[in-house]
């Protein structure tokens, strides 16, 4: 019930006759025609189909049994999907057929303080967005019975029966006011069932029910005071050009004010300086939008006393900073927080090393030199590799998940840096050189019969492409032989266990966010960036595609990136405060878990919702497509491996044909492409069932005083994922990510500038050169 029912009157409105001429059986028709495999949408078919001959003999006997034998037919069919349905069809069906005059008596009463209830035979599903749409609060409806988000095929007492034979003449009226007992009397039920009948008009999120949590009988500590911790304190952001960073800079500058001062390590690229490319940041990025909206013309003045650029680089000694602005930072900073690093998931095995691995030990060495300096150190939940079950929250010396007993992570580190010298010798030697030569004279490359310094320089690009495919190769290679599945993960994990050895006595955090994807409310609602992520696998399940190879029960652990950036603020106080734990993990597989088939049918539903608002002919085909998980055999059987196959046939069946071109080569590469991608993402759709635990982080947030937890607590437990993928997630990729995919432009937004000034104009210096800039 809505606050007002105490004190305002409660009218009970039936929706049949006044607002919609409403039937039974059409809407659950058009649920079963709209099911999410061709072969269910054919076998419902055929049961709605037995239905309607049966239906006048079972409504002349009961019509309550008969409302409830109709509604078998949606026995197996998902909340998910039926709440997405349920609004497709009021805003498509139903909506352009309200009655006017129905629709203009309800909204009065709503606006006179009325509580007005509607009632009707149809699903929730149905009458929750009419609801909305109308804004009134309550409804009385039929609703189904779910066990674990899928329906039982059974209605919940009470059921709301159809009118009867003669409601057409005696109800058809715009005026659908009833009066309780009369109400109750109609749909053959108490008025106490009438009352208990009554449910909000919001969609029901089911929060998970919260585990036990044993802890380790250490007495947690409360009062912990983000701003307390914050307040006049100097950090240094290394990754602030990432998603995350730009993520954790924006909400720290507008939830942290008294903050004392933010260094931004930042790398020169070639003639690019430190402060140009952050001046670029914040003219191009989004993310900056609300900081502008809230300072306006005194961001300059902001900026000016909270943010300083310093050019250096992670990857070097000493962070590559100057000798005097690291003997400054080396007295002033309170904290480091390193979200750096390469996120490819199979690079070439030097970039690799040395952005995940050296650069950890360097920040390492450098908050070693440091006079109080604390170190958050960004790393991922999927260091796990190859193991199944929970996940906890330990840094262990020397991990490696096929628990070798010999494995020593130091020693693994400097033999693949051996191993890439050795590569680096051995592409300079005659044997590859000779090679590379007989590939430059290639008769099929584009310039054959290559002569002089036109072949030596073809050989040089050569040379340089085997390096990087060899060192690529060989870093996968050796990645899955320790039980990692890619070369990201197994140089990730090295720097763990290097932190994990060098860093004893050092205030260190390593934080493992699992799969960071959009924003829930900040910076703003609906923020991605980039297509490192999971954003080419749900583009992909956009098109024709329908069969992903993946284990349906398994866990995808997805964050929000801005839970991620509250979980990194909440970890620097307490690493600042010194009262943090080793290890955090940032993750939902635990606390609100959303498994593989559901996580497919959501993003099948955002597409639909998606091309159910386009027109065309392509869009009405796109909607009938949703993706199903399948085995591997399947997939290989039937989808993108079967089909290159029969390209290929054909193409060797018209090779001796006089073509200028082979047929169908696009879609083979299209193919090629699907199959690449599917394998990149196996181990985290199809293998190793990982439960992350994340109770860390929520000790933390439970230990914030009462005044702070709306601002800075973590809390996925209130994540509703059929909200976050639908209204959220999807149409942020559609907004910022899925253009780049298709070589498309992003949305054109009004220009900004953030400009060298002069030092009269309210200069804003930096740690770079002394420079002043101005925003406008």
């Amino acid at each position: 019930m809505n606050n007002n029912s105490s004190t305002a009157p409660t009218v009970y409105w039936r929706v049949e006759g006044s607002l919609l001429d409403l039937t039974v059986v059409r809407p659950v028709a058009f649920f079963t025609w709209n099911a999410q495999t061709f072969t269910e949408r054919f076998r419902r078919r055929g049961l709605i189909f037995a239905m309607a001959l049966l239906r006048p003999f079972l409504y002349s006997t009961n019509r309550k049994f008969a409302t409830r034998a109709v509604h078998t037919v949606l026995r197996g069919v998902t909340r998910d999907r039926l709440d997405l349905l349920g609004e497709e069809y009021f805003e498509y069906k139903l909506k352009p057929n309200l009655k006017d005059e129905g629709v203009k008596k309800v909204r009065e009463l709503v606006q006179s303080g009325a509580d007005v209830v509607l009632v009707s035979q149809a699903l929730e599903h149905i009458m929750r967005p009419l609801a909305q749409h109308l804004g009134v609060k309550r409804i009385v409806a039929n609703r189904l019975d779910f066990r674990g988000g899928v329906a039982t095929g059974r209605l919940l007492d009470p059921v709301i029966r159809p009118r009867g034979a003669f409601a057409l003449l005696r109800e058809n009226m715009p005026d659908g006011r009833r009066a309780p007992k009369t109400l109750a009397r109609h749909l053959d039920i108490s008025l106490e069932e009438l009352r208990t009948a009554t449910t909000p008009a919001e969609r029901n999120s089911i929060s998970p029910p919260r585990p036990v949590v044993y802890f380790s009988g250490v007495k947690q500590t409360t009062g912990l005071s983000v701003r307390r911790a914050f307040a006049g304190k100097h950090v240094m952001l290394i990754g602030v050009t990432g998603f995350i960073g730009k993520v954790w800079l924006a909400n720290t500058l507008l939830d942290l004010p008294s903050v004392g001062r933010i260094y931004l390590l930042i790398r020169r690229q070639k003639s690019n300086p430190a402060l140009r490319r952050f001046e670029k940041m914040v003219e191009d990025s989004p993310v900056f939008d609300p900081l502008f909206a809230k300072y306006g013309d005194r961001l300059a003045s902001f900026l000016h006393d909270k943010v300083e650029v310093v050019e250096g680089d992670v990857t070097q000694p000493g962070l590559g900073l100057s000798p005097s602005i690291a003997t400054s930072l080396r007295k002033d900073l309170d904290l480091i927080i390193n979200s750096s690093g390469l996120t490819d998931f199979n690079p070439d095995l030097r970039d690799a090393l040395v952005t995940n691995t050296d650069a950890a030990l360097n920040v390492l060495e450098f908050v070693r030199s440091t006079d109080h300096a604390g170190l958050v150190h960004l790393s991922t939940c999927y260091v796990a590799g190859e193991q199944d079950g929970r996940v906890g929250e330990k840094l262990v010396p020397n991990y490696n998940p096929r628990n070798l007993a010999e494995f020593d992570a130091e020693q693994e580190w400097r033999s693949l840096h051996d191993l890439i010298k050795d590569a680096e010798v051995r592409a300079e030697s005659e044997e590859v050189t000779s090679g590379l030569r007989l590939q430059a004279r290639s008769k099929e490359h584009a310039a054959k019969d290559l002569q002089g310094a036109a072949l030596e320089n073809q050989v040089r690009k050569n040379r340089v492409r085997w390096l990087k495919t060899y060192l690529t190769e060989i870093g996968t290679r050796r990645a899955k032989e320790l039980g990692w599945p890619n070369t990201y993960t197994l140089s990730k994990s090295l720097a763990e266990s290097l932190i994990a050895k060098h860093g004893v006595g050092l205030p260190v955090a390593v934080v493992r966010p699992a799969i960071v994807e959009t924003s829930v409310t900040k910076p703003f609602r609906g923020w991605n960036e980039g297509i490192n992520t999971s954003a080419s696998l749900s583009y992909l399940l956009g098109t024709y595609f329908r069969q992903l190879p993946s284990n349906e029960s398994k866990r995808l652990d997805i964050i929000p990136v801005d839970a991620v950036c509250s979980g990194m603020t909440l970890i620097g106080a307490a690493v600042m405060e010194r009262r943090h734990d080793q290890m955090y993990q940032l993750a939902t597989s635990v606390t609100n878990p959303c498994d593989m088939g559901r996580s497919i049918e959501l993003t099948s539903l955002a597409h639909r919702k998606h091309y159910r608002a386009q027109e065309g002919l392509e869009s009405w085909l796109r909607l009938r497509f949703d993706a199903i998980p399948v085995s591997k055999t399947r997939y290989n059987r039937m989808s993108a491996p079967a089909q290159k196959a029969i390209v290929k046939s054909i193409q060797r069946v018209m090779s001796p044909l006089p073509l200028k071109k082979a047929p169908l080569v696009k879609t083979e590469r299209n193919l090629e492409r699907v199959e690449k991608l599917i394998e990149l993402f196996e181990p985290f759709i199809l293998l190793n069932e990982h439960d992350f635990a994340a109770e860390n982080i929520e000790k933390l947030s439970c230990a914030l005083v009462p005044e702070e937890r709306g601002i800075f607590d973590y809390n996925t437990r209130a994540l509703d994922w059929w909200d976050y993928w639908i209204n959220i997630h999807i149409p942020a990729l559609r907004r910022w990510t899925y253009p780049l995919i298709e070589g498309r432009p992003l949305e054109a937004r009004p220009p900004r500038s953030l400009q060298l000034a002069p030092a009269e104009a309210d200069p804003v210096k930096t740690g770079t050169n002394g420079a002043t800039w101005r925003y406008s």
